[in-house]
């Protein structure tokens, strides 16, 4: 796989929900900060959506989709001038057959959802696509539209399975994001940006195609076809933190996933990511991600100890 990719892999859901409303008249619904990512679909009509600490606020308009991918409070108005209703509380809404009505309805139809994604490696994932994400172009909301309304059904019609093909829809909303963030040309530190960097690009890929390898500068600079001193300075300056130690992060992203979805011996899972012994592996671990090994495996899966 490619970096995106594996760093995608190793995201997880931990919960899923998906809604329709159907509004009348001049509206204004506020949403305090949360933990997961909420998405609306515009089907027909037009709102205002305003986002903490974000100026502008975004008109959206009929086919356009909009992602919030950083947990602020928002505001989905008609009208931005009018004072916001609690959104949770659904003040002057009805519910009818799976849709929220708001006076009547008929001058605005949406869909939306809320996921949340799990660990470490959904906060890193996250923290690198801006609050607002905008689909305006037919080809790109038309991908967040079809999954949005797939969510629906899902929720409305429940079918074996259906939690594994939620899953699916969150991850390709996700992907999408960032590969328009990728690709709006503006730029920036880190991982993501760094793909855009065909040199560093071919090294991250290297590193992830295997991570256990005993990895040099010298030895990721020949995958970029670069000498060593020139490679560390353009992997630095595009990643944001040097080559070696990106290898440790990387390493310690995989670790944290299995901690948690397997049974391996801690021992085993050390030599599996290039470490000589437990000892060496779980100061590393600790030094990246704030705990041991064990006391991470247990906090994410209670009543599951890992043994070595």
């Amino acid at each position: 796989m490619d970096p995106l990719s594996d760093v995608l892999s190793l995201l997880r859901l931990r919960t899923y929900t998906s809604f329709a409303f159907d509004a009348g008249g001049a509206w204004s619904f506020g949403y305090g900060p949360h933990d997961g990512i909420k998405f609306y679909a515009v089907v027909t009509g037009e709102c205002w959506l305003s986002v903490d600490g974000v100026e502008p606020p975004v008109r959206a308009r009929s086919g356009d989709c909009v992602l919030l991918p950083r947990g602020r409070g928002f505001r989905v108005a008609s009208d931005l001038r009018l004072p916001p209703v609690d959104g949770l509380t659904g003040v002057g809404a009805v519910k009818v057959d799976g849709i929220t009505r708001i006076q009547g309805g008929g001058g605005f139809f949406g869909v939306g959802g809320y996921f949340e994604l799990l660990g470490e490696t959904a906060r890193v994932v996250l923290g690198m696509l801006p609050p607002i994400v905008h689909l305006r172009e037919e080809a790109d909301r038309a991908v967040l539209r079809w999954c949005a309304e797939r969510m629906t059904h899902e929720l409305r019609a429940p079918q074996p399975g259906g939690p594994l093909i939620a899953q699916q829809l969150a991850t390709m909303l996700l992907v999408h994001a960032l590969r328009l963030h990728l690709a709006d040309g503006q730029g920036g530190v880190g991982w993501l940006f760094a793909l855009a960097d065909k040199p560093v690009a071919a090294a991250l890929a290297a590193i992830h195609d295997d991570p256990a390898r005993r990895w040099t500068l010298r030895s990721l600079g020949a995958c970029a076809g670069m000498s060593r001193t020139s490679f560390a300075l353009r992997f630095k300056q595009a990643v944001g933190v040097s080559a070696i130690e990106y290898v440790t992060q990387w390493r310690m992203r995989v670790a944290s996933e299995r901690l948690v979805t397997s049974r391996d011996p801690i021992s085993v899972l050390a030599r599996s990511l290039g470490y000589e012994s437990e000892s060496a592996f779980s100061t590393a671990f600790k030094r990246v991600m704030g705990c041991s090994p064990r006391q991470y495996s247990r906090e994410r899966s209670p009543g599951s100890a890992m043994t070595s």
